[in-house]
């Protein structure tokens, strides 16, 4: 059973500070989008290439050797966008793999990067298998996505900096595609406070893994399957939930839609359909709210067609 503890998140604090932003939260005034919780955003979308990613990214190059091949990945878009990002900050050559779902925001901001983007597979199953082919071809340093204790410890690093800015929340609200972000967040409060877990009912590889006792294969779509559209959650993912993941609820995609132009209308903030997710369990009831409760949410991706947003 792998295990991610406080002092690798520490590490990983450390090692990325350099490279990675400190994203502000923003406390919301007393019944924001008429709810009785105190509500307090963190602000991933604010980070460099427009989500979270970077924090594991960076921490997985930066703990190992880079052969002359390069980096290699693969994505439905947010991870292919930190790993450029990170690759080119650090000097490396990267080639990213990404599935046909990948929207045009993310894959016009991939080649900007100056990554080369390899369109593999119809989703992002089939993007992975052409990566790791590549990876087994070549020898570059394969990054993964969620399932790899550096990238995971990385991603830890969003939980240790909304408890030093926002103490005293009850609970965390994390959406899960892979299942990266949400372990790393709950390894580092290990059981401390409530952290849950929210995903699209069409994308639900965690809520059906925990269900079932092990990680199984899911289908996944729906308007959020490039961020959150793992078919199959990460082993790390899968044992840190059952220990320290309090529950994972499912969103329709209507209700991450909603959460979606909320954000936009009353705080504008161009949050993307993942990004949104953790905000639509409390908005569609998914999460039931106590009197009073002081409840932190992740708004982890920022690269929004803007069009879907009126």
């Amino acid at each position: 059973m792998t295990e991610i503890t406080g002092p690798e998140i520490e590490e990983a604090a450390g090692r990325i500070a350099p490279y990675v932003r400190r994203t502000p939260v923003l406390a919301l005034e007393p019944g924001a989008f008429g709810l009785r919780a105190t509500l307090v955003l963190k602000l991933e979308l604010l980070q460099h290439s427009g989500s979270f990613k970077p924090r594991g990214a960076f921490n997985r190059i930066l703990s190992a050797e880079v052969p002359a091949a390069g980096i290699v990945a693969a994505s439905g878009g947010n991870h292919g966008l930190a790993v450029a990002h990170a690759a080119k900050r650090l000097g490396h050559p990267a080639e990213i793999f990404v599935p046909r779902l990948v929207s045009p925001v993310k894959l016009e901001r991939l080649r900007g990067y100056g990554a080369h983007v390899r369109v593999e597979g119809a989703n992002y199953a089939e993007a992975l298998a052409a990566s790791q082919k590549r990876v087994a071809e070549t020898g570059a340093l394969e990054v993964h996505a969620y399932d790899h204790p550096h990238v995971v410890a990385g991603q830890g690093t969003v939980g240790r900096e909304i408890e030093e800015q926002a103490p005293g929340l009850d609970t965390v609200l994390v959406a899960v595609g892979g299942g990266g972000l949400v372990s790393g967040i709950a390894s580092w409060f290990a059981g401390r406070i409530r952290v849950v877990g929210v995903e699209p009912r069409l994308a639900p590889s965690l809520h059906h893994a925990l269900e079932a006792g092990g990680p199984t294969q899911v289908e996944v779509g729906g308007i959020a399957a490039d961020s959150l559209g793992a078919s199959r959650v990460g082993e790390i993912a899968f044992a840190v939930a059952r220990r320290h993941v309090e529950r994972v609820v499912l969103v329709e995609d209507e209700d991450i839609r909603t959460a979606q132009r909320a954000l936009w209308r009353e705080l504008r903030l161009a949050a993307e359909p993942g990004g949104a997710t953790a905000l639509a369990a409390l908005l569609s009831g998914a999460v039931a709210v106590r009197e009073g409760e002081r409840i932190g949410v992740v708004v982890c991706g920022g690269n929004a067609d803007l069009a879907a947003l009126a």
